[in-house]
């Protein structure tokens, strides 16, 4: 018997593979406990397209990802804090400062997606990790200026 697989299945597969199994397997325990549904055409026909349909957005979200990070590797934030002695900044320069520096710039990051090390004590310029997608990571080129 062939089925559909609705959830993930030990040692059988994850949802959207079409598998074959015993008869008794299938009706017994997989339909009835909603792990699977049999595979008719009609079925098939309909998860295939939904496959397509998935795969379309996602190819969608990696192409707006790779504009982003295009258009975030040409950005220079300049991001301006008090100074002490030999540079030493008071306090650092944060995940959530890089976040706002972008925010202002029009780039709607979230700061658990700015891959920072540690924090920025000292005026200088660095080079930040940002990621935009699970499968890009862009970098971003961060000025820390003394406030005048």
């Amino acid at each position: 018997m062939r089925v559909i697989l609705l959830k993930e299945v030990e040692k059988l597969g994850k949802p959207g593979d079409i598998v074959e199994v015993a008869d008794g397997y299938g009706r017994n325990y997989l339909i009835p406990y909603g792990f699977a549904l049999e595979a008719k055409r009609g079925y098939v026909r309909d998860l295939e397209h939904k496959k397509r349909l998935v795969e379309l957005r996602l190819r969608k979200e990696r192409e707006k990802a790779e504009d982003i990070a295009k258009k975030l590797e040409k950005v220079t934030l300049v991001i301006k804090k008090k100074v002490g002695e030999e540079g030493r900044i008071f306090g650092s320069v944060t995940a959530m400062d890089i976040e706002k520096a972008l925010r202002e710039r029009g780039f709607e990051i979230d700061r658990r997606n700015i891959l920072l090390e540690e924090p920025f004590k000292h005026v200088g310029s660095y080079t930040v990790k940002v990621r935009v997608h699970p499968e890009k990571v862009a970098e971003v080129k961060v000025s820390v200026e003394p406030e005048s």
